[in-house]
């Protein structure tokens, strides 16, 4: 009698055991069920779609090479309302004529590249060699492919030799071989009365680094 009451009781205890094991292994399991997912918001004007590193590339335009291009970093923004390219550190171009000579070397701190309207705009310790050999020498500086020119309204100076012009608003073909400032001083050069050139609409599209 005593025997079999020992062995219910035994039976009564693992059954209890097993029922409160399993009960805690599903609280458990619910548990890590309602962790929240976490929401990442994904902004396509600020977070680059791509970044490339020590970048050495050539650039075709309307199927011809063009460029070379010579950069730090490179942060590509296709998906922002206005698509751009971001050059945040040194940049190095290079543009070819047909005959793959090279017309004129851009260097810059910072640059972008508004590829949907061909503009570029290039800022800090600004400085192109044309295929003369003159040198252009500014804080801000804007290219437009569409319009086949170079413009800014920043102070710029001009070295021609032995000749270093002066000035505040600049123009130029896109070869840098006909150029003229629009409110020249300090230098050998005749003022210039005509408009100065237009300013961008993009100038301030991007928060400065």
């Amino acid at each position: 009698m005593f025997s079999e009451r020992f062995n219910n009781k035994l039976k009564s205890c693992i059954t209890t055991t097993f029922q409160v094991v399993v009960m805690s292994l599903f609280v458990v399991s619910c548990r890590q069920k309602e962790h929240p997912a976490v929401v990442m918001k994904y902004d396509p004007d600020i977070v680059p779609t791509m970044i490339t590193d020590s970048v050495l590339t050539l650039i075709s335009d309307s199927g011809v090479t063009r460029y070379k291009l010579e950069a730090a970093v490179w942060k590509t923004f296709d998906k922002a309302k206005e698509p751009y390219w971001y050059f945040p550190e040194k940049f190095h171009l290079e543009r070819f004529d047909d005959n793959y000579n090279i017309e004129a070397t851009i260097d810059g701190d910072t640059a972008w590249n508004y590829t949907a309207k061909r503009l570029w705009k290039l800022k800090g310790n600004v400085f192109v060699r044309n295929i003369q050999g003159d040198e252009f020498k500014t804080d801000l500086l804007y290219w437009d492919q569409n319009q086949a020119k170079l413009y800014s309204e920043e102070y710029i100076e001009i070295k021609q030799g032995d000749l270093l012009l002066k000035g505040y608003g600049f123009e130029s073909n896109q070869e840098m071989t006909v150029y003229k400032i629009f409110r020249p001083f300090d230098s050998a050069i005749p003022f210039n009365d005509s408009p100065a050139a237009p300013s961008d609409s993009l100038e301030e599209a991007l928060p400065e680094t």
